[in-house]
């Protein structure tokens, strides 16, 4: 098996793109002077607090839908998968900073791809399952 180098490669983006909305909240408890540990304050920094941990909550769920898809089904479909879910979790990130309902399509975008990649998924390790342990080629 050939190594698995675009769903590392998108997995290393959204690390990117993880690392980009903590530095975020970051500056937002700067700008309105919030000391660590409080985690309220200015509706803004709330705000971008609650998206990153939203962000931060989703991440695992997302990594494993890809990979299993990355490693069972498609390689390239999962990579495709990941490259939308970041663009989904910008639109989500920068949504919820402005106003809450602003989240949505962003979330609507990362939930869709979530399922896509999970079933996709899915599909291959029931095939992989069925080639290996019961003979069945399909």
């Amino acid at each position: 098996m050939d190594a698995p180098v675009l769903v590392c490669a998108v997995t290393l983006l959204t690390t990117l793109q993880m690392a980009y909305f903590t530095r975020r909240v970051g500056y937002s408890r700067l700008a309105h002077k919030i000391k660590p540990p409080a985690t309220t304050g200015h509706p803004e920094f709330e705000r971008a607090f609650r998206a990153h941990q939203n962000c931060v909550e989703f991440y695992p769920l997302f990594l494993v839908s890809m990979w299993s898809c990355g490693v069972f089904f498609s390689e390239p479909i999962a990579a495709a998968g990941g490259l939308v879910f970041i663009v989904g979790r910008l639109l989500y990130f920068n949504g919820y900073i402005r106003e809450t309902h602003k989240r949505l399509p962003g979330f609507w975008v990362s939930v869709a791809v979530f399922f896509s990649l999970s079933f996709l998924g899915m599909i291959g390790i029931v095939q992989e399952i069925l080639h290996k342990y019961f003979y069945i080629y399909s």
